[in-house]
């Protein structure tokens, strides 16, 4: 059986929770204390060098880390991504966009939740607002035109991007404003075998910890 090694507040780990549980696969889950230490524990270290979750270790030992790179690996041959090559192109296209600006979304909300936030430097604070907003506003563009982020398909583009942007009111940005986002949000949470746990954090304010 596969093992995800997970942090439950972490929204990286929630991409290869919803994935799994879109494909109903069985996997055991081997929690990683991420704000107590445990990341950078030799033995975690040996599985994802960054210290970092999620991790996904196969049935035959072998191990990836990297969430988007998980979820490519496990919706391979699926409906969940394309066997075209284009079409396949497409959904790496909009996880590189979710990585180089969706993370704007997901470091405001880490540093709002976990009371860093007057700890970071204005001139920051605002450069990731401004970032988190321009995604909002090229997702709204984008998903006027069509049901997902590639076409008329739910593929791992949209559970990529879903992960921190259902969460982008928690970063303080205001996410009604973007009514066809909001109507993705709601198309993804009505598709079958949608994982709709939810866990906040709860941990030390003053943690020297980042986001997982």
């Amino acid at each position: 059986m596969m093992t995800l090694y997970d942090y439950l507040p972490s929204q990286n780990a929630y991409k290869v929770r919803l994935l799994l549980s879109h494909l109903d696969l069985p996997y055991r889950t081997e929690m990683v204390s991420i704000f107590e230490g445990a990341g950078q524990h030799p033995d975690y270290l040996a599985i994802n060098p960054t210290g970092a979750v999620p991790a996904l270790q196969l049935e035959d030992g072998r191990v990836l880390a990297e969430s988007n790179a998980i979820l490519t690996y496990l919706a391979t041959g699926t409906p969940y991504l394309p066997s075209d090559a284009f079409a396949a192109a497409k959904v790496q296209q909009w996880m590189s966009f979710e990585q180089d600006y969706v993370l704007n979304i997901a470091s405001l909300r880490h540093w709002t939740m976990t009371g860093k936030l007057a700890r970071r430097p204005a001139a920051l604070v605002e450069m990731r607002r401004a970032g988190g907003l321009r995604a909002l506003q090229i997702l709204e563009r984008e998903l006027a035109q069509r049901p997902f982020i590639c076409g008329d398909s739910y593929t791992i583009a949209d559970i990529s991007l879903f992960a921190y942007t259902h969460r982008a009111d928690e970063a303080g940005l205001p996410l009604r404003e973007f009514p066809h986002v909001c109507a993705w949000l709601e198309r993804i949470r009505a598709q079958a075998g949608f994982y709709a746990e939810h866990h906040p954090y709860a941990i030390d304010p003053h943690s020297s910890a980042e986001l997982p």
